[in-house]
């Protein structure tokens, strides 16, 4: 895979390089990655998360396979009561409110039991180290067990929690993402930002 030189290259990290089979095109977003694999034309395309971009143009990538697009993951912060998880809640819509996440998610204040609470924060598989470090960087504590991932979203929805509250959070990025004929439109660029 041959990838163009660019210029600034450190505005390419936790963006993706889309590899066509005949051509790469470096800098994509998750959402687009997600909606080219979603089309008939170029959904067996192979995707590389751009990790690190050095000063001389170099990239560190790391393969993400095609199924990661269609997964999501999450992080649930239990309590054993109604008022310590209302509080985290709280605390997790405040902090999107003071810095917006790296994507669009979900938040709930579940029930599952009179003694088992928890705070769900659902969003798309891919962004999992982002979403990691938007809660570290902000200081988002709670004094319950955490667990997160996959698996932890597919128990969630089995064991049909009661949603008491929900909030949606947008994400920072999300106006830049192109879709449809803009996005199909630009497919033969080498660097799409």
């Amino acid at each position: 895979m041959k990838l163009p030189k660019l210029e600034k290259p450190d505005r390419y990290e936790g963006l993706y390089v889309f590899d066509f089979g005949d051509h790469a095109g470096v800098g994509f977003t998750a959402e687009e990655v997600a909606e080219l694999l979603d089309s008939e034309r170029y959904g067996q395309g192979k995707v590389y998360k751009i990790h690190r971009a050095f000063p001389d143009g170099r990239l560190e990538l790391k393969g993400v396979p095609a199924e990661r697009f269609q997964l999501e993951a999450g992080m649930f912060f239990h309590a054993k009561d109604e008022a310590t998880s209302r509080s985290d809640f709280k605390r997790l819509v405040d902090l999107a409110v003071r810095a917006m996440p790296p994507c669009r998610a979900k938040v709930h204040l579940a029930r599952r039991t009179e003694d088992q609470y928890a705070v769900a924060l659902i969003y798309p598989a891919e962004y999992d180290e982002e979403i990691s470090s938007w809660l570290l960087e902000g200081g988002y504590r709670t004094t319950g067990p955490a667990e997160g991932g996959v698996g932890a979203v597919q128990r969630y929805y089995r064991d049909a929690y009661e949603i008491l509250d929900r909030h949606q959070l947008f994400g920072a990025g999300e106006n830049l993402s192109r879709t449809g004929e803009e996005l199909l439109g630009s497919v033969a660029r080498e660097v799409q930002r």
